[in-house]
Parts: structure tokens; C-alpha cells; sequence
């Protein structure tokens, strides 16, 4: 099954009204807002600072950047209308925030136009990374900040055990929602390979337990995942869901992922 993201523009509707909803839960969860606010704090910007997040979907993250100290203003660019419309309905009242639809493969930008340019758990959808950074380093200024992170889905896990069920809903879902799930292993070769400095890679650690999260949606996707591609049935369906609910009840949900980041410099 294809990563979804890699054809987010042409996606059906229903798919795409859940990926609004999961990509918003997901931005608001307190572990992740740290990871953001942790990388993000290392950025020096200077005043009047002009910043880009390409694959900004929702746009959490730009409305996080509108509101850094120095940030004069901030561009989100998505090719997805949907993902766009969204953005523009949260992100209404920002002053210095605007969307606009674009591939990352083609900016609408000249070079050198910005002080820093965000890629944040992008670079494991799409089917060319490389081109993707090529393209954010060209837009940057000679000295400034590429920000990268992403998420090691190699990681990703539902399972408590051996033979775990659980850890099949994960499998199928990460089969249409993720181009590369061994990207981050080698992230920091693909930024050398631009031209960037990269710094250090820094890793977190996500975890569910005991309560619930936005890997909770999960289970419903999985096994709809599972079900659609004629590996289940309807009632195997129903007791996965069920079992789901019973851990949580229990206290014995568990889910967990690491993300990692890094900050590069383009060479002035």
C-alpha cells in the first residue's frame, strides 16, 4: 500500500478529513509540543527573521513558528488544499502566518530567502528526501538554519509482548502512511549530501502508558487497514477494537515511537 502523503493531493476526502483530525491531536500532545519546543530553542534567529516549514499540512507547527521571539513573518506551503484550508482556518488572526499550496520539490521562493526553513516529520514520506533538503538549502540564506525532524518509525510499537496482535495493526498502518521508516537512520547523510553542516542528532522517546493517545487511533486505522486488504474479518475486527478498550480500562495501553532531530547550517 502507498504512503497516502506521497499523493496527499489527490487523496479521497474521507482519508483526508482523518488526517486534519490526527495531525492536530498528534501536534497537541504535551510530549511532542516538548520535542518541538526542545529543537526549536536551539535556533538563533535573528530580528526580522523570515522562516518556512514546507509540508506545514495543518499547520501546528507554523503557528508555533509565528510566535517565536525574532520571527517577522512565516510561510506554511502544503500541497494539499485541504491540509491548506485547514491551516488557514486556525492560523486566522496571525498576523505574520500565511499558506500558500506548493511542492517542496519546487518553491515558490528565490534563493536565499529565508532564515530558517523547517522540515518537520516530512523526509519519511516522500520517495526523494535528498531532493526535498536540496530544495529547502536553496531557499536558505548562506549561514542559516535547516531544521529537520523526524520520526523513526522502525520504532513504532503497540505490542506488551511476543506474537502481540497489537504490533499487526501497527504494521498495516505504517504500510500506507510511511514511505521510509528507516529514514532517520540515515538522515544526517542525506543533509551532508546538500551541502549542509549538520549538527548532532537528538533523539526522544514517545511513549502511551497508561493512558491513551493520539497512537490510539491506531487500532481503528490498523485494523480498517488490515480488513480492507482482506487479512481480517469483520469480527476479528470488533475484538482487536475491543481488546484495545480493555487495556485501557485496565491500565495496560502502550504505545511508543522515537523521533529524532538535528539542525543544520548552510555554509556562508
Amino acid at each position: 500500500m502507498p504512503d497516502i502523503f506521497t499523493h496527499i493531493a489527490q487523496a479521497d476526502e474521507q482519508a483526508l478529513a482523518q488526517l486534519v483530525d490526527v495531525l492536530e491531536r498528534r501536534a497537541a500532545e504535551p510530549q511532542l509540543r516538548a520535542m518541538l519546543d526542545a529543537y526549536l530553542g536551539e535556533v538563533a534567529l535573528p530580528a526580522g527573521a523570515r522562516l518556512l516549514e514546507v509540508g506545514s499540512g495543518t499547520g501546528a507547527v507554523a503557528r508555533t513558528l509565528a510566535g517565536l521571539a525574532h520571527a517577522g513573518s512565516v510561510v506554511g506551503v502544503d500541497p494539499s488544499p485541504v491540509f491548506l484550508a485547514r491551516a488557514r482556518e486556525l492560523g486566522a488572526g496571525i498576523a505574520n502566518l500565511r499558506f500558500e499550496q506548493a511542492d517542496g520539490l519546487a518553491l515558490p521562493f528565490e534563493a536565499g530567502e529565508f532564515d530558517l526553513v523547517v522540515l518537520h516529520t516530512l523526509l519519511c514520506h516522500v520517495p526523494d528526501p535528498a531532493a526535498i533538503v536540496a530544495e529547502a538549502c536553496r531557499v536558505l540564506k548562506p549561514g542559516a538554519t535547516l531544521a529537520v525532524f523526524d520520526c523513526d518509525f522502525s520504532t513504532a510499537t503497540l505490542s506488551t509482548g511476543r506474537c502481540d496482535p497489537f504490533q499487526s495493526l501497527a504494521e498495516a498502518l505504517l504500510e500506507g502512511i510511511v514511505h521510509d521508516r528507516w529514514f532517520v537512520r540515515r538522515m544526517t547523510r542525506v543533509l551532508r549530501s546538500a551541502g549542509l553542516q549538520p549538527g548532532a542528532l537528538r533523539s526522544y522517546s514517545y511513549v502511551e502508558h497508561p493512558q491513551p493517545g493520539f497512537m490510539y487511533s491506531w487500532i481503528e486505522r490498523g485494523s480498517d487497514a488490515l480488513q480492507a486488504q482482506g487479512r481480517i474479518g469483520e469480527a476479528a475486527l470488533q475484538g482487536l477494537r475491543a481488546e484495545a478498550e480493555r487495556r485501557v480500562a485496565a491500565g495496560e495501553w502502550f504505545a511508543h515511537v522515537a523521533y529524532a532531530s538535528c539542525l543544520c547550517t548552510r555554509p556562508g
